[in-house]
């Protein structure tokens, strides 16, 4: 089910039990596979471009309000709380989770079970906390890439034109 106040580029794909909350979006090349657990995307929430997210058996995905997942990120069977960031590239395995207000920098993998404690910046491969997000250059993007992505989304959902 998809709130009329989302926004779903033509390209996005969702199978099965995918939820999107109004204010959310989807981007372009996107493929959210929920044939065997739902998938639900938070009220403002952002799935950004060629974003895989597909459920494992027995684990919703949960994007929670207003987080971020960044272009080419990979999510299965993860749980990312409200206002958390997901860089570009990140790989989140099954039952992880990134907690509200964390940011998971670009090319990071987190490993299965892992838990990104909330206001966390944490990086690598596997991903570990490294620091409190405050203070750290990701504050400000765990601070506005919603907002932006949401701005975008309104242009689009007004003016988009195939070409």
């Amino acid at each position: 089910m998809v709130d009329p106040a989302a926004f779903i580029a033509p390209t996005a794909t969702l199978v099965g039990d995918v939820f999107v909350e109004a204010g959310a979006s989807i981007w372009f090349g996107a493929v959210l596979r929920a044939d065997v657990a739902p998938i639900v995307v938070r009220s403002g929430a952002t799935v950004h471009d060629a974003v895989v997210i597909y459920a494992s058996a027995g684990l919703t995905v949960d994007i929670g309000a207003g987080a971020t997942v960044g272009a080419n990120s990979v999510i299965r069977g993860a749980v990312i709380e409200a206002g958390a960031v997901v860089g570009t590239g990140v790989t989140l395995l099954d039952a992880a989770t990134v907690g509200a207000g964390a940011f998971v920098t670009a090319g990071s993998v987190v490993a299965a079970r892992a838990v990104i404690p909330a206001g966390y910046l944490a990086t690598g491969s596997p991903a570990v906390p490294k620091r409190p997000v405050t203070g750290s250059p990701g504050e400000i993007l765990v601070a506005t890439m919603a907002f932006d992505s949401r701005e975008l989304a309104d242009r689009h959902r007004v003016g988009l034109r195939p070409a």
